[in-house]
């Protein structure tokens, strides 16, 4: 099992909290993963915190694919890495249709399809065996719009090859996952129960079959808050409310992923009340509808007596290859020491 730290995006005003990191990587943690939504980006804080450490990784949780083009990703990943004598990784998920056409004012279009063709020409720009060309649903090298010049000629990178440097995606949906398997070197769910292998299996065997991989050829890498207390339920308030605005407000009523996987993960009844009550505008209420059993199979909450035992799980899952690393989401300097002293 390894280890890696969640540093998310910023509010309004930036702070990595790079002590905290440098901490991180001494206890031994392998990675830290920045992220972005219509703030902070996730690259340029990536490539501030590779500058101010030694051997940890830094890759992103994820970086927005209608954000940027394909070829835009690879630069900046072949850079990255060769800045950081290769410790970078991408991290991609297709975001929401809010943020996509809202924000960056481009088409969500197919999140799938995306997926497949974004990684497919990061791989070919970083082989660099070729010139780059490809035809696609999205993307196409060169363009051949009708309202291009049709001055567009196939490039090679100017880089030398690069195919060392990891691809991961964001996805918890069925198709997501077979997609993420076939394609990609890991996933990062959500969350995870991992008791619940189950869940996943199906979806992920069918990519890594279609690629002739198997599971020690793919990470599963979900997110993990780790709030360490003694009074429970104020330890998981905040993963409450977080939750919550997943399960309830993430979509529309119909179309909801996180929802659909509350549901598949056992609480049908709970995720229902939840969207009803989230979309009604009880926030507040929805939170507390988030039964305690989801947020203790799925996070680290608690004194250190009830982590230490629910981190088992974690290991066992970890032995049997399920869960390659955990990716905590920790404020608290102690948390991430009893998370490191148990599973390293």
């Amino acid at each position: 099992m390894k280890l890696g730290i969640l540093s998310g995006y910023s509010g309004r005003n930036m702070d990595l909290g790079i002590e905290k990191i440098q901490a991180a990587e001494a206890m031994g943690y392998e990675s830290v993963w920045t992220a972005e939504a219509y703030g902070s980006d996730a690259v340029t804080p990536a490539a501030w915190i590779l500058a101010n450490t030694k051997k940890m990784k830094v890759g992103t949780a994820i970086m927005q694919m209608p954000a940027r083009t394909p070829a835009c990703t690879a630069m900046t990943a072949m850079t990255l890495n060769q800045l950081s004598n290769g410790r970078f990784i991408v991290g991609l998920g297709a975001s929401g249709p809010q943020v996509v056409e809202g924000w960056h004012g481009v088409a969500y279009g197919r999140p799938i399809t995306r997926t497949r063709e974004y990684i497919e020409i990061l791989r070919m720009i970083m082989a660099r065996e070729g010139k780059a060309e490809y035809e696609g649903y999205h993307y196409n090298l060169p363009y051949n719009g009708e309202d291009g010049t049709g001055l567009g000629k196939p490039l090679k990178s100017i880089l030398q090859a690069d195919t060392s440097i990891p691809i991961y995606t964001a996805s918890i949906t069925n198709t997501g996952l077979a997609t993420s398997a076939e394609l990609a070197d890991g996933v990062f769910p959500v969350w995870m129960n991992p008791d619940r292998y189950d869940v996943f299996e199906p979806s992920i065997s069918k990519g890594l079959q279609k690629a002739d991989k198997t599971l020690m050829d793919f990470d599963i890498a979900p997110f993990v808050t780790c709030i360490l207390g003694d009074d429970v339920d104020f330890c998981r308030a905040p993963i409450k409310a977080n939750m919550a605005l997943y399960i309830g407000g993430m979509g529309a009523r119909d179309k909801n992923f996180y929802n659909d996987y509350a549901k598949a993960l056992g609480y049908e009844d709970a995720a229902v009340k939840i969207q009803d009550l989230y979309l009604a505008g009880k926030k507040d209420e929805a939170a507390a509808a988030v039964p305690d059993e989801l947020v203790d199979a799925t996070h680290l909450v608690g004194p250190k007596e009830k982590i230490v035992e629910r981190l088992q799980a974690w290991k066992a899952a970890g032995d049997k290859g399920h869960v390659g690393n955990m990716l905590i989401g920790a404020g608290q300097p102690e948390a991430l020491e009893l998370v490191a002293s148990e599973m390293l």
